[in-house]
């Protein structure tokens, strides 16, 4: 279980709470207005945005202070950050710490990545050739190649087409849970938290919400967000 208690992160002049635990092993929704706090949430998750209150904790180990390195997460950004200069293969490779020209074992394991992600004929090719739904595949191997317990997802696929963002959504949670992660995804698509969350965390106004059965959410939803949900 992932255990924000009593946390309030703190990001520039803007300051969100967040009272609430994720089950281990789901995909958990986190849906709000533009501007609510929901890439905040992921940023104090990951270490990236500064917790002033409260702790975090997975599966019962305090994380608070630990740097984004050290911390069971990787997450998937809205732009991929894959390095422009460098190859398929030696982006994927960097999740294993890899210089330019990894060693055999960890080809080896980058290569298996990248077919599982439908790539496996593009490792030679720099970002640029790729279009945006293999750059997308490109950053999701690598996440999942990092190995650790949370894959946070900050609207990875929203710069791609309807029929893309729904393919990729659906191969980002198949391959993260069948090698056991923990989803947390930023959407502010109903139907993608329809198609694939267990739960819905609701973000507004400065607060993240405890998470509620994702159909609960969308059928009966609590009141600040009636009108965000139409």
């Amino acid at each position: 279980m992932l255990w924000c208690k009593d946390s309030v992160f703190v990001q520039g002049g803007y300051t969100l709470s967040a009272d609430l635990r994720i089950e281990a092993g789901k995909v958990t929704a986190v849906i709000g207005p533009s501007g609510a706090g929901k890439s905040t949430l992921l940023g104090g998750i990951a270490g990236f945005v500064a917790q002033r209150l409260g702790s975090l904790s997975w599966n019962g180990a305090d994380i608070t202070d630990l740097p984004p390195h050290e911390r069971p997460v990787s997450i998937l950004f809205q732009d991929n950050n894959l390095f422009p200069h460098l190859t398929v293969l030696q982006n994927v490779a960097l999740a294993l710490g890899s210089r330019l020209n990894p060693t055999g074992v960890v080809q080896n394991r980058v290569e298996d990545m990248l077919a599982r992600v439908g790539l496996e004929d593009l490792a030679t090719r720099k970002p640029a050739a790729l279009s945006g739904g293999q750059q997308s595949r490109a950053a999701l191997a690598r996440a999942l190649l990092q190995e650790r317990a949370i894959m946070l997802m900050d609207e990875p696929f929203s710069a791609l087409g309807p029929g893309m963002k729904a393919e990729m959504l659906d191969l980002s949670v198949e391959l993260a849970q069948a090698a056991g992660r923990t989803v947390v995804m930023v959407t502010h698509d109903p139907a993608d938290a329809a198609r694939v969350a267990d739960a819905v965390i609701g973000v507004v106004a400065g607060e993240a919400w405890e998470p509620i059965e994702t159909a609960q959410f969308l059928n009966v939803p609590p009141a600040p967000f009636i009108n965000y949900l139409g």
